[in-house]
């Protein structure tokens, strides 16, 4: 192994949590005979086979995922020594590494975008994921900070609220519920829902939100994709249960309207979250510390809320 090099072990390290060669390779930037060439030279180095192949699915070896563990401990090491570094460089010039769950990304693009114009050098990794994908990276230190809902309460962290997280409902604007006001729930309970799938954190304010209401909640369609989700409620599919921040652009073109519901909105906060024990790079505390003091503001006036509060 005295022969691997860094980037050899950081490409077989995306190969190994994404178990797929392409999926790696999107990440990288790399064509996938790139990678290809970059993995069967570390299995030279290593002289045994990393992966294994049944049909299209790609699976660790068990020399593989030995050296997963101590691939991510070297990555790890050197991105240590690259933060120790960049504290005698200050912010300019750092590599900030923040995920984020699907619904933020209507919004932090354009942070990150506003960061990066404050603190000239600064490169940016922007990861979107699914909650479990997310709490994922943070266990395993792949990412410096992770915006989010609902904080774990598994892992040793640290989670700071930064700004107000409205969830509404949704209709056509052609329902005939449209326009009414303080909708009862017991009304709302005869119609039909598309919903996030379970696990999500919109799930999870769902089940807030309706709490013992929930198991007579009529669910047509269990959909992964937020966008999805609202085309299927312009369709006429049935009501959304959704982040005010991912309706800027239907409520001001008015093909979706948000419905006024006894008790809502539900008002929940997003977060940013880091493992307790992470020496956050300056860039990340950095960031960190531009969400608490602006971003609250920043958001109001990426997606305004408009008529939700």
């Amino acid at each position: 192994m005295k022969n691997a090099t860094l980037r050899q072990l950081k490409v077989f390290e995306a190969v190994a949590r994404h178990l797929s060669f392409s999926r790696a390779a999107e990440e990288l930037h790399l064509t996938q005979p790139a990678v290809s060439t970059q993995v069967s030279k570390l299995e030279e180095h290593a002289g045994n086979a990393l992966f294994e192949q049944f049909g299209k699915k790609v699976y660790l070896t068990a020399a593989g995922a030995e050296l997963l563990t101590i691939s991510r401990s070297i990555i790890g090491q050197f991105e240590a020594a690259e933060a120790a570094m960049t504290q005698f460089r200050g912010v300019t010039g750092g590599r900030l590494n923040v995920g984020v769950i699907s619904a933020g990304d209507y919004f932090l693009p354009r942070l990150l975008v506003e960061f990066a114009g404050r603190n000239k050098g600064v490169t940016l990794n922007f990861t979107v994921h699914n909650r479990a994908e997310l709490l994922a990276c943070i266990s395993e230190n792949q990412t410096d900070l992770a915006v989010m809902v609902r904080p774990p309460t598994d892992m040793d962290t640290v989670a700071q609220a930064f700004a107000p997280h409205p969830y509404v409902i949704v209709a056509a604007p052609q329902h005939p519920l449209v326009g009414r006001k303080k909708i009862p729930m017991a009304r709302i309970m005869k119609e039909p829902f598309v919903l996030r799938e379970k696990g999500s954190d919109t799930q999870h304010a769902l089940e807030d939100a309706f709490g013992e209401h929930l198991p007579q909640l009529r669910m047509a369609m269990e959909i992964r994709s937020t966008e999805t989700i609202k085309q299927a409620v312009i369709a006429g599919m049935g009501l959304g249960f959704l982040s005010a921040h991912t309706l800027s652009l239907e409520l001001r073109t008015g093909t979706l309207a948000v419905l006024d519901v006894q008790g809502f909105p539900l008002m929940r906060n997003w977060y940013v979250v880091h493992r307790r024990t992470k020496r956050l790079p300056p860039v990340a505390q950095a960031f960190k510390d531009f969400l608490l003091s602006d971003g609250e503001a920043l958001i109001q006036k990426i997606v305004p809320l408009g008529p939700v509060r």
